[in-house]
């Protein structure tokens, strides 16, 4: 199989590779990892079968914008517009806003690129006009052509936070600013309290012909956990009579990108699949690991499947959303 990226097609009916499912099919994603999968999901389903609920637990508010990054990472990923070599961000960025901003000796750690500033613009205006970021996301996800259900996992204010030998962080500050650095001893959530799961969310989680839920291979901590944090979305999964399968984003020890094993380490969890599995212990019916991961599998109690999960190219992408699928199917 090639490892040359081919086009990315936001037109799901361009594609040829469509695998039937008996029902629609729910994706957990949040991060870079969990949008490669949620691509291969989309490329490979029917039109309007597959429902993505997306973490915002790293929203924050940012020189006077409302920035979502997982849901603008996920969006620009299936629309075809993101940044193939960073995985975030747009395609062809320019970035004359920042370099204004810096000749102000305004905040530039975080980057906002001049075409990436419309959504976030566009956004800001209409959550201060009453609209739902459900509303929001949704549209601009119509306006790009996408047909899946992009849904964030609330409208209500809810925060990462991380708990450091250096302090207490907001997420972006420790992600972005401090680069992931800092020893994480605890992460919080600001708002769990007053949180609630989207309607759209509990509606898609409680279609009774579900055929699947995919737990992509995002950050179990950072990316994950949010969303399963959020009162009344773990209880729906778990009424659910649908499978639910996690793929490991651990291979050979070590993650892909980001810091998850850093954190498993800081918070004193083995790196390995069973560690993964154990994670998500009272949800998952099933585990996807890594080839390279293959001698582990003997220790995870629950079926697993053992095949290649490093997603180098939309091939590869494919080829996992098509495995993870088949593999709910056995269950």
């Amino acid at each position: 199989m090639t490892e040359t990226t081919k086009q990315l097609k936001p037109d799901k009916q361009q594609s040829s590779n469509e695998i039937r499912m008996p029902g629609p099919v729910v994706a957990i994603c949040g991060g870079v990892g969990g949008a490669k999968l949620a691509l291969g999901l989309y490329r490979i389903l029917e039109p309007d079968a597959l429902s993505i609920i997306i973490n915002t637990g790293d929203d924050f508010e940012h020189l006077g914008l409302h920035i979502s990054p997982d849901i603008d990472t996920v969006t620009y990923t299936l629309a075809d517009l993101n940044n193939k070599e960073t995985g975030w961000g747009r395609r062809d960025e320019t970035w004359t806003f920042m370099k204004s901003l810096e000749a102000l000796d305004a905040e530039t750690w975080f980057m906002l690129g001049d075409g990436d500033l419309a959504i976030h613009v566009e956004r800001s205006r209409r959550l201060a006009g009453g609209e739902s970021l459900s509303a929001i996301t949704a549209s601009f996800a119509r306006n790009l052509g996408i047909s899946a259900n992009l849904l964030p996992m609330t409208n209500d204010k809810f925060s990462t936070v991380v708990k450091t030998k250096q302090g207490v962080l907001s997420f972006q500050d420790y992600f972005v600013r401090q680069q992931a650095k800092p020893c994480v001893e605890r992460i919080d959530f600001d708002g769990i309290d007053s949180a609630s799961p989207s309607d759209e969310v509990l509606a898609a989680v409680s279609q009774p012909n579900l055929s699947a839920i995919i737990i992509c291979p995002s950050n179990p901590f950072l990316s994950i956990d949010p969303i399963l944090s959020v009162p009344g979305i773990k209880q729906a999964i778990r009424a659910s009579s649908a499978p639910v399968v996690c793929i490991s984003p651990l291979i050979g020890g070590h993650a892909v990108k980001g810091p998850t094993a850093k954190i498993m380490t800081e918070l004193s969890f083995p790196t390995t699949a069973s560690a993964i599995e154990n994670h998500y212990s009272e949800l998952i019916d099933g585990l996807i690991i890594d080839l390279v991961d293959r001698d582990e599998s003997v220790d995870i109690s629950r079926p697993n499947l053992v095949t290649k999960t490093l997603m180098n190219s939309t091939e590869d992408r494919e080829e996992l959303a098509r495995a993870a699928l088949k593999f709910a199917k056995s269950l």
